[in-house]
């Protein structure tokens, strides 16, 4: 029997960083207001996550992007300096577009009966002026995997924003986008997802500490 032309694909590791801590985490929804910067923790979470990505070693890192937003692509700049790499800034990355939410204070959002279908009936839910979720799955998902094309074989680092990350890593679990509030993922955890041909399988979530080290294996 003869063997198949076709060349098998490598799989390719995706590194999903979550920005650091800025004045605003758990008190606003910031959304993507521009001139929002990382805070002194956030500051020291992302040399943190720059050195714990480091230590994959042997330039395994082939490419770091960051939504365009100064709060990532301040945490992606010692991950892609560490990793001797630029940050390349890519919009598919981008915060959930809240509309009229932005920049109001979560114990007012919390108030009202809309609140309850953000956390519990998502895919049903358009922020007014703004984005739904189902639109920013869709998106997150789609920039993934033409990053994924671009980079058979290799590993990237991929820094956006929590709802955003947890919309594709349910979507990698094959879980509905209705249970992704459940997914936790916190200032500049590293989630990592591999994707191969029979699709994508998921190495770790939320890790804000200890090695990486188990992921050089994948």
């Amino acid at each position: 029997m003869a063997r198949s032309s076709r060349t098998r694909r490598r799989p390719t590791l995706v590194l999903l960083v979550r920005h650091g801590k800025t004045p605003t985490t758990g008190r606003e929804l910031p959304g993507r207001s521009p001139g929002l910067h990382l805070g002194p923790e956030g500051i020291e979470q992302a040399e943190q996550a720059s050195g714990r990505i480091a230590e994959l070693g042997g330039g395994r890192v082939a490419a770091v992007y960051a939504s365009p937003l100064e709060r990532t692509r301040e945490t992606a700049a010692p991950i892609a300096r560490a990793c001797g790499l630029r940050v390349r800034g890519h919009e598919g990355l981008l915060e959930l577009d809240v509309g009229d939410w932005t920049g109001r204070r979560l114990r007012d959002l919390q108030r009202l009966r809309s609140w309850r279908t953000v956390q519990r009936y998502p895919s049903g839910f358009r922020f007014p002026g703004g984005e739904s979720f189902t639109e920013m799955q869709a998106r997150i998902v789609s920039t993934v995997a033409d990053l994924v094309e671009l980079h058979p074989g290799q590993a990237i680092v991929c820094v956006s924003h929590a709802d955003p990350i947890r919309a594709l890593v349910a979507h990698a679990m094959g879980t509905h986008l209705d249970l992704f509030q459940r997914i936790v993922v916190s200032p500049c955890s590293i989630s990592a997802v591999l994707y191969g041909e029979g699709g994508p399988t998921i190495l770790t979530v939320n890790s804000i500490g200890g090695p990486l080290t188990e992921l050089a294996a994948a």
